[in-house]
């Protein structure tokens, strides 16, 4: 599969079927030894009220996805992973 064909598609966790984002606005972590996808960091949608606040982003282990469809990405996150957390 090529990075281009995961763009657009949209990630659903399994655990509680929360949408957590479309990959078209993600960054991707990858192991510059074997090339392979690490994680998946997702950032928090924005909203009229979280506009002026830190940027926040969820980190999706590669390990946590299940299935790739035609339109979506299934993952498993349990609530350990349902935070989002702060970056610069």
């Amino acid at each position: 599969m090529r990075l281009s064909e995961l763009e657009g598609k949209e990630m659903i966790n399994l655990y509680d079927g929360g949408r957590l984002g479309t990959i078209g606005e993600s960054d991707l972590i990858i192991d510059p030894e074997c090339g392979e996808i690490e994680s998946i960091i997702i950032p928090r949608r924005s909203n009229f009220f979280n506009l002026w606040s830190e940027r926040q982003e969820m980190v999706v282990p590669w390990s946590t996805v299940k299935k790739i469809g035609g339109e979506v990405i299934i993952v498993d996150l349990d609530q350990t992973y349902s935070i989002y957390k702060n970056y610069t």
